[in-house]
Formats: C-alpha cells, structure tokens, sequence
C-alpha cells in the first residue's frame, strides 16, 4: 500500500470522540473490506446480545446471575427500581464514609486521622485498585494506600514492615464476595494477628466490602467493624472496579469517582451503538478476530507511552484472558478459545521485546496507547525546540512504523491525558470489547470454571496434608514416602505427598527428612 493509499485508510478508519477527546485507529490492522462484510452478521447478532445483557438476561447460567456492571455508571439503566436505588446508596454510602474519614469524624483509636489504607483482596479486588492507585493517585493523596493480594507470608510481612509506624493509623479494607476466598481470608487473619500483637483494636481500624450474608459480613457485623460495603452477584470481580471495590479505595485516596464513573457511563453509550464504524469497542473486537482468525492465534500487546498507565495491561490480562479463556462454546463444542495479553510500558519494556516482535515470530498484534499531553506545567526543551515527551511520541509512531514495515498489525488508542474520565472510559471500552467479541466467537464471557477447578485442587491439596500430618503424628516412627502415601491413601498422589512434606521440612513444621533430597524414594519420614 503506497503512502497515499495508507493516509487514505487511516482516515477512513480513525474513530475519534469530542467530549472524551478519544481516537481509535485500527488502519494498521491489515484486513480488507470482504473480511468486514463477512463478518457484519456475526456483529448484528452481538449487537443483540449486548442489548438482551444490559436488559437483565441471565448471562452466568452457571450461578442464575444477571451481568450489570454497567448499571453501575448509570442506575437508570438498572432493570428495577430496588437495583437503581441500591446502586445509588452505596455509591452515596462511600462518599459519606470516605468525607467522614477525611475528616476525622471516623478516625484511630488513638486519635488524629487515618494516614494510610491496607486493602487486602486478590483478583479483581486487587488489579482494578492498584491500576487505578497507580493511574490516579495524587502525589499528596490523604491516604497512602498498600495491597495485600496473595498469600505469601514473605510478601505480606514486607508490606507490613512498610506501613511500621503508621498500623495504628492504617484502616485496612477487606475485600471478598464469598469472604471464603482463601488468599482474601489468609490475609485478614495475618493483618488481625499483627494487630492483635502490637495491642491494637484491628475492628476499629477495618472494613469490609463483600456479598451480603456472607461468611466476611458475618464477621464484620459480630466484631463491630467500621463499615460493610455490598459486593453484588452480578457484577463479577474483573469488571468490579467500578464498583464497591474499586471506588472505595479511589475515593479515600483523594481521587474523583464521580468523573470516573462519568467516563465510563460517555463511553458505554459510545460502544452501545449497533453500528460498527461509529463504535470502537466493536472496532476492538474487530481487530482481535481478524489478528486471531477468530480462534485467539495472536498475542495481544498492550504498550502504554505512560508511566501511570504501567499497570494497564496487568488489569487487561484478567479482564480479557479470564472472560475470553474458555474450553467450550455456547454449543458445548470444544473450542479453547482465548487471547492471551502481555506488555508493560513504552519506550521502556519497547527496549526489551519490541527486536522479537519486529523480527521473530509474527505471533502477536501490538496496541500503543499514547496520551497527548506530556506534564503538567512548564516543558523542558531537552534539545532545541524537542522535549522528552517529543522523544516519547517519536519513539511510539517510529515503533508503529517499524512493525507495519514488518506486516505486523497495531491498533493505536489515543486519550488527551490520564484523568479519572478517561480511566473510566478505557475500563468501559475494555469491558464492552469482552462481551463483543466473546458474542462474535460464540463463548460465554461470564463464568470462570477453569478458576473453580484450580479452588477446588487446591483444597484437595491442604486436605492431603492434614491426613499426612495426621498420619506422622499416630505412628511416630519413619515412614518411607511410599508406606506414608499408602496410609493416607494417596498412592496415586505420591510426587504431591512429596512436595507437601518438602516444603513442611523447609519450614521446620514438625517434619523431619533422613536421606537424599534429590532421590525421593530414599527418603524416611518422622514427626519431630
């Protein structure tokens, strides 16, 4: 295609929105007109089954749930008037609650004001907060905020270690729809303990974000927490930041909600339109059928010009990879369907994989997202009449270049700045995208069983290991690992028997192991 021919695309392909001062370009996706045309069935149908979602259908048969995360950014759309007011209360809930914090009307027991936030959650309760921590989050923000969102012990000692001083002044959110998660839960009864050890009331210092009558809301209502915020059945936890979860933390931080759900709601109507060249969470979901031939063949590359937005594609991979990551269709067709997501920041990770994308395996499409305005205040011309935001600008349309040359595909998202509107718009835009594109491949974006099944392996795992303990404790003689397999009855399971009482011994938990480390068949096993 000759420079002509490529002007003339991008024109006829550049979306462009005013009011968020939003442009899309897919011209560097290479398909052609015939691809469109076959494909304008498949997104008439969508188009429908968007409509029939947001109208309420029950969208995750396997739990009977409706999908409204987007009633949440505008309650009028709510199917009933209990679903409007209940949104509109707990947003209003959040603002009184983080004013009451600001203020000091609720603070520590020891007196002053809260200093910092400990939220602890994993998932979707953890990468929406910590994308949006990183994108938005004031320098001189009322309240510092940390994330417990795994259950390493030496990962949350670091993090407590960082708080020091400050735990009394620390309010830790908790964050879990069934409150029986056990990273969420693991990490609460830590926190409590670290409380507990230093005198401290740790219910005067918490609060809790979760499903009504749940095994979390339980707890807080028995112990007396500072406050319960409701998680809702329908909003799943990769679309939740803007939610409960997501807005809880924003707020006490000091960032505006109000704007981040007004983003979202402009670019829900943008990408509620039946028409796909006037709605670019369609012309997403376009690109990635045609770089995947619709069966997830590519990678998906998110490289941000931003240093705010570094955590974008951490928020991308689970929004995409565990909505669109399914073994079976609607049909009951196996299908395993996916798109796998990766990236990190521009120009800086560009350094570290952008020589492969260029010239290895062509096995990945690439997404730049640039922001148009470079700082606040005065620029620094580095070089007469260029500024480092020149360089980054120049770094990002010379790479786009350098792929195309290549035949490699690139989609180029552009935002005027990173602001609380424009955050809400690229999680809404995201969002919509999943569902569309999830309608155009025939799968159902709403149910994770691949996650259920890793719960419920993992539980199987921590059973076993009570019944070794168990074992070692009643003999209390050496056991090789064959007769200690056999007498938990896990003769099949003997390389996991294995790991599990490893890593007991590593940790001086009772275990004792005589022999080669190495050569497992050697080894005698005794409780100490």
């Amino acid at each position: 295609m000759n420079t002509s021919e490529l002007w003339q695309r991008y024109q006829d392909w550049l979306y462009y929105d005013r009011e968020l001062g939003f442009y899309l370009d897919i011209s560097r996706m290479s398909f052609d007109d015939a691809f469109v045309t076959k494909m304008k069935p498949k997104f008439e149908q969508a188009f429908k089954d968007i409509e029939a979602l947001e109208a309420g259908a029950i969208a995750n048969p396997d739990e009977e749930r409706m999908v409204g995360h987007y009633w949440l950014r505008d309650p009028d759309l709510a199917p009933t008037p209990e679903l409007k007011q209940d949104i509109i209360e707990t947003q209003q809930s959040i603002i009184n609650f983080t004013k009451k914090v600001h203020s000091g009307e609720i603070h520590p027991p020891s007196g002053g004001k809260f200093t910092d936030i400990l939220s602890i959650g994993i998932g979707g309760s953890a990468l929406g907060p910590q994308f949006v921590a990183q994108a938005l989050a004031p320098l001189d923000a009322p309240l510092a905020i940390h994330f417990l969102d795994n259950t390493d012990p030496q990962g949350i000692d670091k993090v407590i270690a960082q708080i020091g001083d400050r735990l009394k002044t620390t309010l830790v959110s908790v964050i879990s729809k069934s409150g029986g998660t056990p990273e969420t839960r693991n990490g609460m009864l830590e926190v409590k303990k670290v409380y507990q050890d230093h005198n401290l009331d740790f219910a005067a210092h918490a609060f809790a974000i979760t499903g009504k009558g749940s095994k979390l809301e339980t707890i807080a209502s028995r112990e007396g927490w500072l406050a319960t915020f409701p998680m809702r059945d329908w909003v799943g936890g990769r679309t939740s930041e803007l939610s409960a979860v997501g807005l809880g933390a924003a707020a006490l931080q000091g960032i505006n909600i109000k704007a981040m759900l007004d983003g979202a709601k402009i670019m829900d109507a943008l990408t509620r339109k039946p028409d796909l060249k006037h709605n670019p969470s369609a012309l997403l979901a376009l690109s990635w059928y045609w770089a995947g031939n619709g069966t997830g063949e590519k990678d998906m590359v998110i490289l941000p010009y931003k240093d705010s937005l570094l955590l974008f594609s951490r928020y991308l991979q689970q929004l995409i990879m565990e909505s669109l990551g399914k073994e079976k269709d609607l049909d009951g067709n196996i299908v395993n369907q996916g798109i796998a997501v990766y990236g990190n920041k521009g120009s800086t990770d560009q350094h570290a994989y952008v020589q492969q994308l260029r010239e290895g395996v062509n096995n990945f499409f690439m997404t730049f997202i640039e922001v148009l305005q470079d700082r606040q205040g005065q620029d620094v011309e580095i070089e007469p009449e260029i500024t480092s935001g020149d360089y980054l600008i120049g770094l990002l349309l010379g790479t786009r270049q350098a792929l195309y040359e290549k035949q490699r595909d690139s989609i180029t998202i552009t935002i005027p700045e990173v602001n609380e509107t424009t955050v809400g718009a690229l999680i809404a835009l995201y969002e919509r995208a999943v569902s569309i594109y999830a309608s155009l491949v025939n799968i159902n974006a709403y149910h994770q069983p691949g996650v259920e099944a890793g719960k419920k392996a993992a539980a199987s795992v921590l059973k076993l290991q009570e019944d070794i303990i168990g074992v070692l404790k009643e003999v209390r003689q050496p056991l090789s690992l064959s007769e200690l397999a056999t007498k938990t009855q896990a003769q099949d399971q003997v390389e996991t028997v294995y790991q599990i009482i490893r890593h007991l011994h590593a940790n001086e938990r009772g275990v004792v192991l005589a022999g080669n480390l190495g050569k497992p068949d050697s080894l005698t096993i005794t409780w100490k």
